[in-house]
């Protein structure tokens, strides 16, 4: 009884520990909100590079974990139906896309065929990789209005575009590996003037 009594007192102290040092390590949520204006949006689509399409808007620090949301507008796709389909993937981002214009074939999903993992982190998912649609991968069109889950480490592509898709894309960031404070730079001049 006394070993039971000890083992149990044992867990509920590292337990307690535990805990503490996971609180000590995130930090206090905000206490303010954020906001990503349609005329933000339509300031970065319209005077953005096109190269890369992926444009991060934000990454706000939630306290326990950042957020990140981004835009991107992919114009046509040159493929036919049956042609290879490149996918990547992110290895601790799941993301959400809101479908907001256009629409296209997006691929999720399965195996990635000649998966590899890509040089050095960018700003938008923290460390991918990449590779070609495989066994049990799913395609589906998709179009203005749709909404898609995609959880970390599945893969996704696109295809078959044949003007434009753009969405918002929603990146959780539990392991904090996106740069917390980010601002797209051309939203820099816009942010808010804290009120008095």
């Amino acid at each position: 009884m006394k070993r039971i009594i000890l083992g149990v007192l044992s867990v509920l102290i590292t337990f307690s520990v535990w805990q503490a040092v996971t609180v000590s390590q995130a930090g206090a949520p905000p206490n303010i909100a954020f906001d990503i204006t349609k005329s933000d949006i339509d300031l970065i689509l319209k005077n953005a590079p096109p190269s890369p399409p992926d444009r991060q808007l934000r990454v706000v620090d939630m306290g326990k974990y950042n957020l990140g949301v981004g835009i991107i507008h992919r114009g046509p796709t040159n493929d036919k139906a049956g042609d290879p389909i490149s996918m990547i993937y992110h290895d601790y981002t799941a993301e959400t896309y809101i479908i907001t214009s256009g629409s296209g074939i997006l691929t999720t999903g399965g195996t990635i065929v000649n998966k590899k993992a890509s040089a050095g982190v960018n700003v938008m998912n923290g460390p991918s990789g990449n590779g070609t649609a495989g066994a049990n991968a799913y395609s589906r069109r998709v179009q203005e209005g749709d909404i898609i889950i995609i959880p970390t480490g599945v893969g996704h592509g696109w295809s078959q575009i044949t003007d434009h898709v753009t969405y918002l894309s929603v990146r959780p960031d539990p392991d904090r590996v996106l740069p917390a404070g980010y601002v797209y730079p051309l939203l820099l001049k816009n942010l808010p003037t804290p009120a008095k």
